[in-house]
């Protein structure tokens, strides 16, 4: 009898998540994302700290944002986006085989699809509970929104420095104007530093952050 309750419980709270799931991915379409799990973890991460650092986030509409920025990212982290349904699979094997020859530093294969459904519905981490999430909501939002709404909703929630979220708060935080003015030198230097913001600055870039930058310049001159 109890095993029984457990079960309908159990169900329960599957099709519960399937219909909050769903609901909040195609509302999202439209509406902008209030707030992150990440921004939310980040800030509780810091306060434990002792670091009080509040949430710098402003959300733009695509046209609010530079066009360069957005030629940025996608020559900086996923030049197949427009081409893929959410998942890069030659990408994936490159970095199984690399995560499997190497004992340092590993390797991700992850799309800005993927990183969109991680950044806005999930947390951090490499488990295999975690991944199988973002694999659900990566399918979720290349079903029920557009390219150009995954890649706004991104450049407006990816993590950009230490409490700085999205495009228009890296702006006026790094060059103290807003998004739609970036540069394309400035688009390509913030773009340099998304795989470990919180480490690099682009104001203070380093030798290698320069050379990342201008690969990333060569790399928007190719796709565009």
């Amino acid at each position: 009898m109890l095993a029984k309750r457990l079960l309908n419980i159990f169900k329960k709270c599957i099709l519960y998540f399937f219909a909050i799931s769903i609901a909040s991915t195609i509302i999202f379409r439209f509406v902008p994302i209030p707030c992150t799990p990440l921004m939310i973890l980040r800030t509780i991460e810091y306060a434990f700290n002792g670091d009080f650092i509040g949430i710098h986030y402003q959300w733009r509409s695509k046209d609010e944002i530079s066009d360069y920025m957005r030629q940025a990212v996608v020559a900086a982290e996923d030049q197949k986006f427009f081409e893929h349904n959410g998942f890069d699979i030659e990408a994936i094997k490159k970095a199984i085989k690399h995560n499997k020859n190497s004992t340092t530093k590993l390797k991700g294969g992850s799309t800005i699809s993927q990183q969109c459904a991680k950044n806005v519905f999930l947390w951090q981490g490499r488990n295999w509970i975690r991944k199988g999430l973002e694999v659900y909501f990566t399918i979720l939002i290349e079903l029920f929104w557009s390219k150009e709404r995954i890649l706004e909703v991104y450049l407006n929630v990816i993590e950009m420095g230490i409490g700085v979220y999205g495009t228009e708060s890296a702006a006026h935080y790094y060059y103290k104007k807003d998004a739609i003015q970036l540069s394309k030198s400035e688009s390509a230097l913030l773009a340099s530093i998304l795989p470990n913001p919180r480490k690099w600055d682009p104001k203070n870039p380093s030798s290698y952050i320069n050379r990342r930058k201008n690969w990333i310049l060569r790399q928007m001159n190719n796709l565009y």
